[in-house]
């Protein structure tokens, strides 16, 4: 896993992004056996095309919030321990010194409106290359300005990614 402390460093898209996330799903899904699960590939890794930091997120779908405690054991047979919903309702975060590609790992009910929006979001640039290319260039800006100040670099985004959801929902 990836400390939050880091720079904010945005790289160039790279073509192995989306066999990392598989590595990970991978290693992750035998854990969940007998629950009915789905693990999305989220973030801007997840956008062709698109620069990024170079850290996979994921989401690991659950059925309902009630099967959170379930999840929160499974994955600490993995090696990560909850670290709660670190302020967005619906998406529980994860920590570990698991070994493999850099990642962040979230759990969300398939319900969640914090899910829902990251979908809408991802499959919203996925579909328009030219948002994808507008985004970049916010993202690489916003490093470039706050490059050891993270928050401020995640809210300079904020009225892009709000438009973005409002003309998806159209």
């Amino acid at each position: 896993m990836v400390g939050m402390d880091r720079p904010v460093v945005i790289v160039d898209p790279d073509p192995a992004w989306p066999a990392a996330f598989a590595t990970l799903r991978d290693r992750i899904l035998p854990a969940f056996a007998g629950m009915s699960v789905t693990i999305e590939h989220v973030g801007s890794t997840a956008v062709p095309g698109l620069a990024a930091k170079p850290i996979i997120d994921l989401v690991i779908v659950i059925p309902g919030a009630a099967d959170l405690p379930s999840a929160i054991d499974r994955l600490a047979t993995l090696g990560y321990r909850h670290e709660g919903d670190l302020g967005i309702t619906g998406r529980d975060a994860f920590r570990g010194e698991v070994v493999g590609p850099a990642h962040h790992l979230y759990v969300s009910p398939a319900d969640s409106p914090s899910l829902a929006a990251h979908l809408a979001f991802r499959d919203a640039l996925r579909a328009d290359p030219a948002l994808v290319a507008a985004y970049a260039d916010l993202k690489r800006e916003l490093a470039a300005a706050h490059t050891h100040d993270r928050e401020a670099y995640t809210e300079g985004k904020t009225t892009f990614v709000t438009a973005v959801l409002l003309a998806a929902a159209r």
